[in-house]
């Protein structure tokens, strides 16, 4: 089987001095190996390309016959790295607390211990009729979350 830090490795030589940060790479017990960049502004299939030939001319098919597969981590799947959160400041997601609540809202601030959101709810001043919108600062360690994802907006 192949070593998952040796393909990891490959990756990286492939990325310095690079814009694109690896995300994650998984390798199945049959030798499919799946590889997973991002870039602040997108992933472009030329570079996907040219990552997927530089782990092939890395790795020996003599030794072991594999499956190769070089994309863009998926939009609209949860964050598995900081860089992805990073990369996301001050736009809208999605954040899936472990106690289950979900919550929407913008990535305000980014740490590397946590992360904030700014979330919009309703409150009823006190002497007012009706509720009016307020900003609320959410404040979320990184093992608080089951997930944290991008929401595409088509508005």
């Amino acid at each position: 089987m192949i070593d998952k830090n040796v393909v990891s490795q490959i990756v990286s030589q492939w990325l310095e001095d690079k814009e694109y940060f690896l995300v994650d790479v998984t390798v199945s017990p049959d030798d499919k190996i799946v590889v997973e960049i991002d870039h602040a502004e997108g992933v472009w299939i030329d570079d996907c390309v040219e990552l997927s030939r530089y782990i092939e001319a890395h790795l020996n098919r003599d030794e072991e016959d594999y499956e190769l597969e070089v994309g863009s981590a998926g939009i609209g799947q949860p964050f598995k790295v900081l860089q992805q959160y990073v990369i996301h400041k001050g736009r809208e997601v999605e954040v899936l607390a472990t106690d289950g609540k979900k919550y929407r809202g913008i990535l305000t601030d980014v740490g590397d211990k946590e992360f904030t959101l700014t979330t919009q709810v309703k409150i009823k001043p006190e002497g007012s009729k009706r509720p009016k919108l307020v900003d609320q600062l959410l404040t979320f360690t990184y093992d608080e979350v089951k997930y944290t994802k991008y929401l595409i907006s088509f508005k």
